[in-house]
């Protein structure tokens, strides 16, 4: 196929030479229409912000314009079909689910799952049957094990399938070869939630991506660490066990009737970016992550986890070393606090911030002058270090503690009769909704969960110390929302 066309980006070049005039959506009208400032911050997007039928293509989408750079983005990546959304991979992960598992049906998931896993349970009705993550020391979750997915498939045989989350945020990788295997060998299709490795198929020495690892679905997000724009995500389809048009269905049935254009373009750029340079780009972003590690390990106070941290029995499998994790509790500080300390001081914003860890997040689009300017940061942290201290402690429960008893399907303590109770009184009832400390927006608490005192201690004083968490209808979590049980 021929990787040097990008069929979005030519369509929208065409819209533009041929003066077409629009008497249809959006209301802006190429600009024209649109608040002055909007127009001056967002410049030339409003231009090119078109309609996808209609517009980009014609009325019954016969030019074949997303459907042609689906097709290269498949031939790209090696997988049977690619499908294009405009809505996140929240939605594309959910598609995935549906297309897999029913209303009251079981799918095997990794519990550090992200919160729009949980979201999928709640709509369908998916009984999920929870697999364990692999913890290390300093309490991070890694990728559950092949054989805690094996042992599980065991107990429960007409689970519909497995789902896991590979790589995590934190750029830990599961086996999913191994893992694909064990699925494979009971006839059940493997979901991987790829989100954060859109780039794990342009690079050897980046770990092996899920189409190639055996995967049936796999969901990327373009924006994450590509150079896709923000909601931009495809998902992945290869082999028999999933009927591609089922898997259409599923998506369209939650994704927009009004795509954006911009964001199909960024796709198509992205694609035809990493097959042809993407290598290139890649090597270099990998080698800048190799002396981002040392010269912030350097720094006194810090440390960067890596393999010899995160990988090996009982721990990950694989590492992409381009998000780059720090340990600032040497400092006697939060990573909340060095977070929020380098947004005002430095204006710079890191990704993951908890209680005793930032994150960087480097792509092929840092240098050695973004790096500088991370390292100068850093520096000048360590050596304010005095006025970050004393920061609130963080009750961190043990990782038996954080898993709680799944008293109800997620559905039903979501849709079913609730309450209101402080805090302080939720030990032992079952929450109605989730409580997700984000970023990276993994449910501590779903609904169907009973409430315990050391995850309620926790989500507290995590508040208290500059913790997150958006999802609650309290965000300050002076009450939660718990299901009236039957008395």
């Amino acid at each position: 196929m021929d990787h040097t066309s990008a069929p979005v980006l030519e369509a929208i070049d065409s819209y533009h030479a041929h003066g077409r005039l629009a008497f249809t959506p959006p209301g802006h009208k190429q600009a024209r229409g649109a608040d002055e400032q909007a127009r001056r911050v967002l410049g030339d997007a409003f231009h090119s912000d078109v309609l996808a039928s209609g517009g980009l293509d014609d009325r019954r989408m016969r030019g074949r314009v997303l459907r042609r750079a689906e097709e290269l983005m498949a031939d790209a990546v090696h997988a049977d079909h690619t499908f294009f959304t405009t809505c996140g991979s929240s939605l594309s992960v959910k598609a995935a689910m549906l297309a897999v598992a029913g209303p009251h049906e079981q799918l095997l998931i990794g519990r550090d799952a992200h919160k729009s896993v949980v979201s999928g349970l709640i709509l369908c009705g998916i009984d999920p049957v929870w697999v364990e993550p692999q913890w290390d020391d300093r309490g991070l979750a890694h990728p559950p094990s092949p054989q805690s997915y094996e042992e599980s498939f065991e107990r429960h045989p007409d689970a519909r399938g497995a789902l896991i989350t590979s790589p995590t945020p934190y750029g830990t990788c599961g086996d999913l070869e191994r893992l694909a295997e064990v699925c494979h060998a009971r006839g059940r299709p493997l979901i991987v939630d790829e989100a954060w490795g859109a780039h794990l198929p342009f690079h050897p020495d980046l770990p092996k991506w899920a189409m190639d690892a055996g995967a049936d679905v796999c969901v990327t997000s373009i924006h994450k660490m590509g150079s896709g724009l923000e909601q931009g995500s495809v998902f992945h389809l290869r082999g028999d066990l999933i009927d591609p048009d089922t898997l259409t269905s599923r998506a369209d049935l939650l994704g927009t009737t009004s795509p954006s254009v911009l964001i199909y373009a960024g796709l198509d750029g992205w694609r035809r970016q990493m097959r042809l340079h993407g290598r290139e780009l890649l090597g270099d972003a990998l080698d800048l992550a190799a002396d981002a590690r040392r010269a912030i390990d350097a720094i006194d106070g810090l440390h960067v986890y890596g393999r010899d941290d995160l990988t090996g029995p009982g721990l990950a499998y694989d590492l992409d070393p381009l998000p780059v994790l720090i340990d600032v509790s040497d400092l006697d500080t939060s990573g909340y606090r060095v977070a929020d300390w380098l947004r005002s001081h430095r204006a710079l914003d890191v990704h993951i911030a908890d209680h005793r860890r930032v994150g960087a997040q480097l792509t092929f689009a840092d240098s050695p002058a973004t790096l500088a300017a991370l390292l100068d940061g850093l520096r000048d942290v360590t050596e304010h270090r005095a006025e970050l201290r004393g920061a609130p402690t963080v009750a961190v429960p043990k990782p038996s503690e954080l898993r709680l008893e799944q008293a109800m399907l997620p559905r039903d303590a979501y849709f079913g009769p609730i309450e209101e109770v402080p805090l302080e009184r939720a030990a032992g009832r079952v929450a109605a909704e989730m409580a997700s400390p984000y970023p990276p927006g993994i449910p501590t608490v779903l609904p169907g969960e009973r409430l315990t005192d050391p995850v309620l201690t926790y989500l507290r004083s995590g508040l208290t110390a500059g913790m997150n968490v958006p999802d609650p209808a309290d965000p300050e979590l002076r009450t939660i929302r718990v299901a009236v049980e039957p008395s």
